[in-house]
């Protein structure tokens, strides 16, 4: 009979480990009629069988039978809670355990820390933590480093360290989970540092340690540390060539590090290549700007036996929602919708936003209808999308309308709809929204919506209600919020309150480019020429650079990128010739000038119209109308620039629009401008 009780626990534990439900289930009817349906030990194994296996319900009605538990009982359920995604039910299982009289062991305790870091439960950790330092258990191996990770996931790093260090002895998961937790936490030197201490120490190294280390380099850019990790690998024997993870942390450290010709070596030698090291080298090219290597690779990847994954696909759409390649987007959406993964709700959201980030706003309204289901990040992007366009009412119906569908508003749906308002001038409606987030107990106003609510005020001109909002925020106003004041002082011409904001800003941060050349503008603006040439001179003396305006325009499937001033494009003397034949239609039509405020005003007039014509959005609608931008039924140009577009070429593209009777989209790094009849979408507010 001994025999057969013990036959029967080694079937379970086979089961349990080869995730054989069906047969599990035939040793469990097997068992009961053989009488041993209420013996503990059996019926612990098949709440392990059960739990592993996915069938919960089954497990907890073991155990709600079983007519004595020991510890193992409770724990093993436990453990089937958090292996099927609910960490909760365990914690509340660990708290009738404690009122049933079982005590835990080091098993019960590591589960149900688990179970808070994945909680996020800090408050809960803590009070096991304390449990199991007045009964000794927090020494234990098992238990330490499960209290390494709680605290690591709950962003207390300082507190993982302190229970690292006051461990009595470390294992490699001790040394891991640190690594782990420095690396995510975003301390990567001490990650390092722990890593070459690990490896002083003797100690045996494993794919997590490499991975995380890795990882650690990749955060840092830390290309000569990676590298001699990569030579460690190799000279240790480590085969990373048939480990995907520690291949892909290797493809994804040389690619962040710009260095794509050694993960392209790495990811040669993969002897199986997973979808992980696909998508690092994809997007690695395609982060670089070229377009073709990228999308040869997707082919390939398509042509081979690895199923497309969600993540690729979505992450392939966000690269062209970046560069607004509308014909490879449509493409990739055609795709999407033959797989099984295109239909993830993170799919179907990253084609949303692809097409709102093209200006293609019908094609997302479409989508966005059809969507099966929808989240708080489908909203939230369609808000956002409407937002940009300039369509405040749109977006401020939609968020309404999200929570009529008992969709609750986040932190991010929050800013979205408030930025809505701000670049439609609807001042009381953000007022109302801002209101109501600061009542709303389940999330905090965080700096950048008051920034939002200074910059709705401040493009409506009034500056003064925007400066008494930011000096009484319960927040620290940080350098975004002042640039966001310091721009709508220029647009209005407030210079007293714009050389106050200045001021600050260059006391804050004065390494960056941006605020004087914000500063230098408002000088320039109200005529102020000796002070604007003192603070050129400061930006050469300190040997400051801004950010270079770039355009681009997509021509048949190529992207074509365009700098102020630049004549490397083999096009160049057409694109000049086309603009000033276009120039001299709308003086000619339109009594068009040149805005020559926006330009330098220390040169020649010529010369400042000779700057003005070579601005990159200018040079990147010229190479347009070159390749058949005035052919009959060209209906729609479309391009998009990294910098906020300059008054001059906004006046330029309105007078363009008009006579060429062509509609032209510029999304720039604040919005979406439709230039359509001589007017503009933006109604000239940006």
């Amino acid at each position: 009979m001994l025999n057969e009780r013990q036959k029967f626990a080694n079937f379970l534990r086979f089961c349990s480990k080869s995730l054989l439900l069906d047969q599990g289930m035939q040793v469990h009817g097997a068992l009961v009629k053989m009488g041993f349906g209420f013996d503990l030990m059996l019926s612990n194994d098949l709440i392990v069988m059960y739990g592993k296996c996915g069938s919960l319900g089954v497990a907890c009605d073991v155990f709600d039978r079983m007519l004595k538990r020991n510890v193992v009982s409770w724990t093993a359920l436990m453990c089937g809670h958090i292996q099927n995604g609910n960490p909760l039910e365990s914690l509340l299982l660990f708290s009738k355990m404690g009122l049933s009289g079982v005590k835990p062991n080091d098993f019960t305790f590591s589960t149900n820390l688990k179970a808070c870091g994945l909680l996020n439960g800090l408050d809960i950790g803590r009070q096991i933590h304390d449990i199991c330092v007045k009964t000794g258990f927090d020494m234990v191996n098992v238990v330490g480093n499960s209290i390494i990770d709680m605290y690591s996931k709950c962003g207390r790093i300082n507190e993982a360290a302190c229970m690292f260090e006051v461990m009595p002895s470390r294992n490699l998961i001790s040394w891991n989970a640190m690594i782990a937790g420095y690396t995510v936490a975003g301390f990567c030197e001490k990650a390092l540092v722990l890593f070459q201490k690990m490896q002083e120490g003797g100690g045996f190294l494993d794919e997590f340690t490499f991975t995380s280390t890795l990882k650690a380099c990749s955060d840092l850019g830390a290309i000569k540390e990676g590298k001699q990790i990569h030579a460690f690998l190799i000279t240790g024997g480590f085969l990373y060539s048939v480990n995907t993870a520690i291949a892909g942390a290797l493809i994804d450290l040389y690619v962040k590090c710009g260095k794509l010709f050694m993960a392209r070596t790495v990811f040669s030698h993969i002897e199986e290549k997973h979808v992980i090291s696909w998508t690092a080298l994809i997007l690695g090219y395609a982060q670089e700007g070229n377009l073709a290597e990228s999308m040869d690779l997707f082919r390939q990847l398509r042509e081979s036996s690895i199923q497309v994954d969600g993540f690729i696909l979505s992450s392939m759409m966000g690269v062209f929602a970046d560069f607004a390649l509308v014909q490879q987007g449509k493409q990739m959406h055609a795709f999407a919708i033959k797989v099984p993964s295109g239909v993830d709700i993170s799919v179907c959201n990253s084609i949303l936003d692809m097409y709102l980030k093209c200006g293609m706003i019908n094609e997302a309204e479409r989508l966005f209808s059809e969507m099966p289901a929808r989240n708080v990040i489908s909203w939230t992007v369609m808000i956002t999308g409407y937002g940009k366009h300039g369509l405040g009412k749109e977006a401020s119906r939609l968020f309404d309308e999200m929570q009529s569908d008992s969709t609750e508003p986040d932190d991010v749906t929050y800013l979205a709809v408030l930025l809505g308002c701000s670049h439609s001038g609807l001042v009381e409606k953000g007022q109302e929204y801002f209101s109501r987030l600061c009542s709303y107990h389940g999330i905090k106003a965080r700096v950048e919506h008051y920034a939002c609510m200074v910059d709705l005020l401040g493009r409506a001109g009034r500056l003064k209600e925007a400066k008494n909002l930011v000096d009484s925020m319960p927040l620290e106003a940080n350098v975004g919020i002042w640039q966001t004041l310091l721009s709508a002082c220029r647009v209005h011409g407030d210079l007293e309150l714009g050389k106050e904001v200045g001021d600050i800003l260059f006391r804050l941060d004065s390494e960056n480019p941006v605020n004087y050349v914000m500063m230098s503008n408002i000088y320039a603006d109200a005529g102020y020429w000796n002070e604007c040439e003192r603070i050129r001179e400061l930006v050469k003396s300190k040997k400051l650079k801004k950010e270079a305006g770039r355009s681009w325009v997509e021509i048949d499937k190529e992207v074509h990128f365009f700098y102020g001033g630049d004549d490397t494009h083999p096009l160049t003397a057409k694109i000049h010739e086309i603009l000033k034949e276009m120039e001299r239609r709308m003086k000619e039509e339109l009594g068009y000038v040149y805005g020559v405020k926006y330009a330098l005003h220390d040169v020649e007039e010529e010369s400042k119209m000779e700057n003005l014509r070579v601005h990159s959005e200018k040079l990147a609608i010229g190479l347009a109308l070159v390749c058949g931008g005035l052919e009959e039924g060209r209906k729609v140009i479309r391009v998009f620039k990294n910098l906020r577009v300059c008054g001059d070429c906004h006046e330029f593209i309105k007078g363009l629009s008009k006579i060429l009777r062509v509609v032209f989209v510029v999304r720039d790094a604040n919005r979406f401008h439709r230039f359509e009849d001589g007017l503009c979408s933006c109604r000239d507010y940006w």
